[in-house]
Formats: structure tokens, C-alpha cells, sequence
């Protein structure tokens, strides 16, 4: 089975990762893995390491890869030698493909003048490992352990307090089979191929996932795959653009997309919405997978659809304290390994407070850019549900604003419900931590958006103009309450948060620029706002900071409080486009597309928050996840940005203006 003629270019730094969905392969550049301390290294299915250990040897040695490729984002080459050898004349090819279960052949060539003997092993453990433990811990003993050994098949199994997983490995030819390991003794002529294959198949309760490529389907049907590359190119938008780097940047954004695109069981859904990213979140988020369809609409338009048909049948319908579940509310996080089923985790957990007012959002800004009312009018239930949390259990003490407070005593339960979500990312400009219940000032912004979209829905689709009317005076309302309760005279800038005494969180971050992007800035003060974001210690020259570094808490290196953020860099310039200042948002769109051409093209979901010298080389953040999906819209929003692409009833406008160094950007739909 030979890989297919496109190629998908993406591999880690010192290996190969090849994803499809909920599942995919993460190991070394010669195709093994290896699961270690805090490694991702496996093979992952819905949330479950299903094998820990893979490993070919030849003749007891590691193959050292001559070539490793991923070919497509669910398919990779590797070709190599036996380790060792400075002349060597026997070489090994490795075709995997990850689609549902994995497939791989192996083909052993003699390219020497006389007969070789070569022994080949397969070595192989599962240990199972909930994606979270193995984020934490790194392997895993947990619950029982056994195996079915049959000549071609062997099943590893673990049941861990009634909940069963399965990992069926099924060779093609017959060798010497073990627990652990298949062995073959070759005899190979010289130019002799010797080509066998091998099936992985996850096993989750009585259902087996077999992959959907294998040998005898090669050529066959494309329609079994759920995931097309090749179409998926075709179908967005043509690039045009004089500057080289931004037509890599742009592929391998949509090339990351792709690769991300989940389909969760049960939904009925067409499409495939994009999870958080690679390796720990391959799996619907609320706000992650909203900001990434939302970067994506001019582009794909049917990944926000997915995104709002997921979510929406996800929606809270009831008090839950351990999911933090309110009637109403977007959830944050779905897992579907062996934590979820034992109820050590929520299967899904809602902690999170903007996916709610980000999903009407994507909900108005989808029918703005498709047209599409007939969804509008299946999710108005949802919708209106969504307004009623918004209106209701959101706002904790009756004040106007909305405020979070974690309720789960969950292990993976957050503290900070908004998108800087790690527990110390709320400071004070001296350093110390804001108490909840929070009122970040980004979700008053969100909420102001949220009513007016809701409010034109209202009017246009749903045929509630009252609604609207009241919808409207309540944004209004809001605006002149934020604006009076959150700005910072002596600063000059608009506050983080209101802690729970309601004291304004004085410190200085990039969420000023998400109050941009949702129009509740008031028009007197935006040109402040602007050039407040554009100075040294919030533009590091690659993008926007996630804190000043003039505030106490302020570390290049630390999560939220300094890095940059690419998602977050492209929202600040699009609401800087928003209220009119083209210039300035194209300045840090260049900055951003700058930092992708550095970093190979594909920008990681953060990345140090040093000022840009002269080596013109940015600083990845240690263990930043690379493929992640609003990381890799983030290029297409700026793109969006400079373009200046609105639409309105499914037809699209375009205003361009770009920087002087950008002299041809155009999109061909």
C-alpha cells in the first residue's frame, strides 16, 4: 500500500506525528514509540493510549531512518537501515496510515549480491493510559491486564473497575507470535522484497475500530475516508500573494485544520469540527473549537457549522456542580477515555464562561457569511437557552456583569473559567492574584457583542423584534456601565477584571484587545487603546503579550502572564480593524505572519514572549502544542484582517489595506 502522492507537511522537531481525529500516532522519526515520564509517545484512541510501546528492530538493532515523511496528515513513509550499518544492503519501508485504527506495511529489500538472513521484530505493550494520566504521569499500571494470543492476532486488555479497552494486533503472515512481540526469520535473495502488513484495531466496550485503509482497500473507495485533504484544499479560497512565506503559512494552516477535524460519535454530523490540538486535547472544546471556526468562516464555512451543531447538542440542561453545569451553558471540555467513564472526571465539564456568548456570536457571524437561516431556526432553542444563562446563573450577585466561580471539585476542574484559564493568570499590576468571583472585562465584552447579535437574529430570523428592542437597550446599558466601572484614569487602560470586592484588576494585558474586537470600547477612547497595545512592552515585535512586561507578575517564559499568543495577537489587530486603525492592525498582523514564517510556517499555540532582534528567531514555549486549531486560524483571521473581509447575507466584501511590505494579497473564491 503506497502513501498517497500529496503531501502533508508536518513533523515535530525529533519525530513524527500522524493524527485523524480522536486518534492518531506520535513517535520517533524512525517510526517507533516509546511512552516515557510526561511523553506523549503512542497510539491514541478517544482519549486512551492504546499502545505505549512500537518498535521494529532488525537483527536485534533500532532502524535508522534514512527518510521519514508524514505524507498526508493521516499518513507517513519511513525508510531505513539497520543502525550500524555504514554500507547497508538491507533497508526496511514503513507505511502507516492512522484512519480509525492504524495500518501499517513493512517491506524488507535485499539490495546486496548475496542471500541475507534478517530477523525482524515487532515489540508492542499497551498500557492504556488515560490521555490526562499520561499528560501527567506518563505510563500508567492501573486495573488488570491480560492477552488473547492467536497465531496472526493477539488482544491486550485491561479492565479497570468494569471498564474494558481492547487492543487487537492482527499480522498478515504467520511468524513466531508472543505477549509482547512478533518475530520473522527472513531468507532474502538478493534484490528480494519481502512486504507484510499490520492492523491495529482500538476496542472500546464490544465495538472495534478497524482501520479504514488497509491493503486490499487501497485504490478503492475514497469515500471511506472521513477526512479528504485534497478537497479540502480545492475548496478553500486561492491565495495569491507576491510574498512566498505567506503561501506556505496559509497550506499549512489549512493543512493543520484538516488534520484537526474530529467527528464525534452520535451527532449525525457531515462536517468535522476542529478539536483543541496535539497530543493532550484531541477533543470538542467549546471555546477553542468556536475561535478556530470562527478564524476559519471566510475559508470553511462548514467547520463553525459543525462547531455550533456539536456544542449545541452538548448544552447544559441542568445544575451539575462537579461538570460545573448550569441549564443554558456552552461546555468547555468533552472526554471520552476511562476517567470519564468511571466518573473520575465529568465526561463533560463546563468550565468555562465565554463559550456561551462566543457560540452566539459564531452563530450570527455563520449566517452572515452563508446565509445559512435554516440552522439559525434549528438552534434557536439553543440559542435562547444560552441567552438565558447569559441573563441569569451567570450573573452571581444581580449587578449587571457576569462573574465565574468554580464549583467542581473535579481533579480537572479550573479555577480561571475565562481563556487565560491557568490558576495564576488573574494579577494585580504588584503581582498578587485576583480572588473570584471574576469579572473579566474581555466576557463583558463578549456579552455586549452576544446581545446585539442576538438582537439582530431576533428581528431578522426568529420574528421577536421586542426581544431585539430590549436586547439592544440592555448592550447600550452595559457599554456605558463598562466603560465608567472598568477604565483606569491613571493608567489608561481598561482594567482585567473586577475581583469579588469589585476592585478593578489594575494590571495591563492583551485581553484590552478582545473589548476592541466586541465594539464595547468607547469610540473617545480606542485610538488610547490602540496605541497603548502597539508600545514595547505589550508589542514584542512577533505579536501581542499576554501581560506587560512592565507588571510585577511579567515573565517572557510563564503560560499567561507574558507569552504571546497567536489567536489572541489576531483578535487584538481585528478589533483594531474594527474601529477603523488599518494601519496599526496591519502592523501586528505582519508581526504575526512574521513569527509564522519563522517558525517553519506553522505557528505553536504560544511562544515566548522575548522582544524580536536582530537573529530574528522567536522562542517556542516548552511543550506548547503544535498542531492547534485557533493557533492555525489564527493566519487566517489576520489574512481576514488585511483584506478587510466582511460579509452579510452569505455575500462577501472586501476592503483591503495592506502594509507597505505586503505590495499583493488576494483570495480567488
Amino acid at each position: 500500500m503506497r502513501p498517497r502522492a500529496a503531501r502533508y507537511e508536518a513533523a515535530v522537531d525529533d519525530g513524527l506525528i500522524i493524527v485523524d481525529g480522536a486518534t492518531f500516532f506520535y513517535g520517533d522519526r524512525a517510526g517507533d514509540a516509546e511512552a516515557e515520564a510526561e511523553a506523549p509517545e503512542g497510539f491514541f484512541y478517544e482519549d486512551v493510549r492504546h499502545l505505549s510501546r512500537w518498535c521494529l528492530t532488525v537483527d536485534g538493532e533500532p532502524l535508522a531512518p534514512l527518510t521519514s515523511r508524514v505524507v498526508d496528515h493521516f499518513s507517513s513513509r519511513i525508510v531505513g537501515a539497520r543502525d550500524g550499518d555504514e554500507q547497508p544492503t538491507v533497508s526496511v519501508r514503513r507505511d502507516r496510515f492512522v484512519t480509525e485504527g492504524m495500518h501499517e506495511d513493512v517491506d524488507v529489500t535485499n539490495h546486496g549480491d548475496r542471500e541475507q538472513r534478517v530477523r525482524l521484530e515487532i515489540g508492542f505493550v499497551s498500557d492504556f493510559a488515560d490521555v490526562m494520566e499520561a499528560q501527567r504521569e506518563g505510563t500508567v499500571e492501573t486495573g488488570r491486564y491480560g492477552a488473547d494470543l492467536g497465531v496472526r492476532v493477539v488482544t491486550l486488555w485491561q479492565n479497570r473497575d468494569g471498564y474494558r479497552r481492547g487492543t487487537a494486533i492482527r499480522f498478515q503472515r504467520r511468524g513466531r507470535l508472543r505477549r509482547d512481540r512478533m518475530t520473522y526469520d527472513l531468507r532474502l535473495r538478493p534484490g528480494e522484497s519481502w512486504h507484510t502488513c499490520i492492523d491495529v484495531i482500538p476496542i472500546v466496550g464490544s465495538s472495534r475500530r478497524a482501520p479504514l485503509l488497509a491493503c486490499d482497500s487501497f485504490g478503492a473507495d475514497p469515500g471511506k475516508m472521513p477526512m479528504d485533504v485534497e478537497s479540502w484544499l480545492e475548496q478553500a479560497p486561492e491565495l495569491v500573494a507576491d510574498w512566498d512565506a505567506l503561501h506556505h503559512i496559509y497550506r499549512r494552516s489549512l493543512l493543520d485544520l484538516a488534520a484537526l477535524r474530529l467527528r464525534p460519535r452520535g451527532q449525525g454530523l457531515r462536517w468535522a469540527l476542529p478539536a483543541g490540538g496535539l497530543p493532550w486535547f484531541m477533543t470538542v472544546f467549546g471555546r477553542d473549537s468556536i475561535i478556530a471556526a470562527y478564524e476559519a468562516l471566510p475559508f470553511h464555512a462548514e467547520l463553525a457549522r459543525a462547531t455550533l451543531k456539536a456544542l449545541a447538542s452538548l448544552q447544559a440542561t441542568e445544575w451539575d456542580d462537579f461538570a460545573d453545569a448550569q441549564p443554558g451553558k456552552i461546555m468547555h471540555e468533552l472526554r471520552r477515555g476511562t476517567l470519564s467513564a468511571l466518573g473520575e472526571v465529568p465526561g463533560v465539564y463546563y468550565g468555562t464562561q465565554d463559550a456561551t456568548m462566543l457560540f452566539l456570536i459564531l452563530l450570527d457571524e455563520y449566517e452572515r457569511w452563508t446565509g445559512d437561516r435554516e440552522l439559525v431556526r434549528e438552534l434557536e432553542p439553543n440559542a435562547r437557552a444560552a441567552l438565558g444563562w447569559l441573563e441569569g446563573p451567570a450573573d452571581l450577585d444581580a449587578d449587571g456583569y457576569v462573574e465565574y466561580l468554580k464549583r467542581s471539585d473535579a481533579p480537572n476542574a479550573l479555577e480561571n473559567h475565562c481563556w487565560k484559564d491557568s490558576d495564576d493568570s488573574i494579577r494585580f499590576a504588584d503581582g498578587r492574584r485576583a480572588e473570584p468571583p471574576i469579572a473579566a472585562c474581555e466576557h463583558q465584552g463578549y456579552v455586549y457583542d452576544a446581545r446585539l447579535r442576538f438582537a439582530r437574529l431576533a428581528r431578522e430570523i426568529y420574528d421577536d423584534p421586542e426581544l431585539a428592542d430590549r436586547l439592544e437597550r440592555d448592550a447600550a446599558s452595559l457599554r456605558r456601565r463598562f466603560n465608567r466601572d472598568f477604565w483606569l484614569p491613571r493608567r489608561g487602560h481598561y482594567a482585567l477584571a473586577l475581583d469579588r470586592d469589585k476592585q478593578p484588576v489594575d494590571s495591563l494585558t492583551s485581553n484590552v484587545g478582545h473589548l476592541l474586537w466586541s465594539g464595547i470600547v468607547d469610540e473617545r477612547r480606542a485610538g488610547t487603546v490602540v496605541r497603548r497595545l502597539l508600545r514595547d512592552d505589550l508589542l514584542s515585535g512577533w505579536g501581542i503579550r499576554s501581560l506587560s512586561s512592565q507588571d510585577a507578575a511579567y515573565s517572557p517564559l510563564e503560560y499567561h502572564n507574558g507569552t504571546v499568543w497567536p489567536h489572541d495577537t489576531a483578535i487584538v489587530a481585528e478589533g483594531m480593524r474594527r474601529y477603523g486603525f488599518r494601519d496599526e492592525a496591519g502592523r501586528v498582523c505582519e508581526a504575526l505572519l512574521r513569527a509564522a514564517e519563522a517558525f517553519g510556517y506553522q505557528l505553536p499555540e504560544v511562544f515566548a514572549g522575548f522582544p524580536r532582534d536582530s537573529t530574528n528567531a522567536p522562542v517556542e514555549y516548552p511543550a506548547a502544542l503544535k498542531p492547534q486549531a485557533w493557533a492555525a486560524g489564527a493566519p487566517l483571521l489576520a489574512l481576514r484582517t488585511l483584506l478587510g473581509l466582511d460579509a452579510s447575507a452569505g455575500k462577501r466584501r472586501s476592503s483591503p489595506h495592506l502594509p507597505e511590505t505586503l505590495e499583493k494579497v488576494r483570495l480567488r473564491f
